[in-house]
């Protein structure tokens, strides 16, 4: 079998880790990097520590408008599919690369697999939603995280392909927090474990608007214990042009530190007081390592992290986010609604069983 998979942000990275490392063990991956992140710490890093091989391709797209990005994108991806001619293009979550790749291969008529398929957060304002339900409808196989995202797909007329396999975020999530308690990174960035907020803030709603940035920014500071903020280029960026950089620096309890690596992250995340967040992926984290959050949107399609009580929506409302952290309480129960950490494995199974030759062919017999 011949999977071509297509990935470009470093959420993207994180899901792909697994799902690499079990596809090459038996078959042949053609690994696809759009360049939709590409400096080192949001790119680059990614692959080191997470044991991803180097990309076969790297379309080297850059920043831009959604529109610029993901044409170019389009365009490349178009040739690559009719000159490599995979089985299936797989392709994760949400973002312009998957939007891309997802279209390119419908139009070289390449079955598409979809990563993170059937979330919703109901909220069309928002490109990361546009996204994902154009690419759930292109879709010839959908692997589901949650039942709730199989719900949703039967409630959109998708029933055909669609796979319960748990969240592959979680199977890299366990993998690495096994390596270290991360004593060595809270000693680096000069925090002690539950005596600190972690911080993340990069989706445009957020991060394109002054108000709403510098609500979070005075949010920050009236907090009681240190705020390590792990600053998004695009964030870092936004402060600088509108003019915040003033508010910051008057945030003395906020401690900005530039985009952190995987290991980093997990080691913060998972001694951190709580997560501050307009991050989807970084939610469910929080919840894989028993850690409130704080989610800085005004809905999620991570419905389960709030139903069981471990997250809290307090939009970008100065007092709102202040009165959600001061009023944290840790649940007395986490049940495992993504899985067992083995979605990796039951991907590639299913995989195999749709497009695999050897595997069509022992079924026949």
């Amino acid at each position: 079998m011949k999977v071509l998979s297509v990935v470009g942000a470093r959420p993207q990275f994180i899901k792909a880790a697994p799902v690499c490392r079990a596809l090459r063990a038996a078959h042949e991956e053609v690994l696809v990097h759009s360049g939709q992140h590409y400096d080192y710490e949001m790119s680059d890093v990614f692959f080191e520590q997470l044991g991803i091989p180097k990309p076969d391709f790297n379309l080297a797209v850059g920043s831009g408008s959604h529109g610029r990005q993901t044409g170019e994108m389009l365009g490349a991806l178009e040739e690559l599919f009719i000159e490599q001619r995979p089985d299936v293009v797989l392709v994760y979550g949400d973002t312009n690369t998957t939007l891309a790749a997802g279209l390119a291969a419908a139009k070289a008529l390449v079955p598409v697999a979809h990563v993170e398929a059937g979330l919703r957060s109901f909220n069309r304002t928002m490109p990361e939603e546009v996204n994902r339900v154009l690419v759930d409808h292109l879709s010839d196989v959908l692997f589901c995280p949650t039942r709730a995202a199989v719900g949703n797909l039967a409630a959109e007329g998708i029933s055909h392909g669609v796979h319960l396999v748990g969240d592959v975020m979680l199977d890299t999530a366990r993998f690495f927090s096994e390596d270290s308690d991360g004593t060595e990174a809270l000693a680096r960035f000069g925090v002690d474990a539950g005596g600190y907020y972690l911080a993340t803030v990069h989706r445009a709603g957020t991060s394109d608007s002054r108000s709403r940035l510098e609500s979070v920014i005075r949010a920050f500071s009236r907090l009681g214990r240190p705020v390590v903020w792990a600053l998004h280029p695009r964030t870092r960026k936004n402060i600088e042009t509108f003019g915040l950089d003033a508010a910051l620096a008057a945030a003395t309890n906020v401690r900005v530190v530039p985009p952190v690596s995987y290991a980093d992250s997990v080691a913060l995340l998972k001694n951190a007081a709580a997560l501050l967040t307009d991050s989807g992926g970084m939610q469910k984290e929080a919840y894989f390592f028993g850690v409130p959050c704080v989610t800085l949107r005004d809905e999620t399609e991570w419905i389960e992290t709030v139903e069981l009580g471990w997250n809290r929506l307090a939009g970008t409302d100065e007092a709102t986010i202040v009165e959600a952290v001061e009023g944290i309480t840790v649940p007395t129960s986490r049940p495992d609604v993504y899985g067992d950490g083995q979605a990796a494995e039951a991907i590639v199974s299913a995989l195999e069983a749709r497009f695999d030759a050897r595997s069509a062919a022992s079924v026949v017999e």
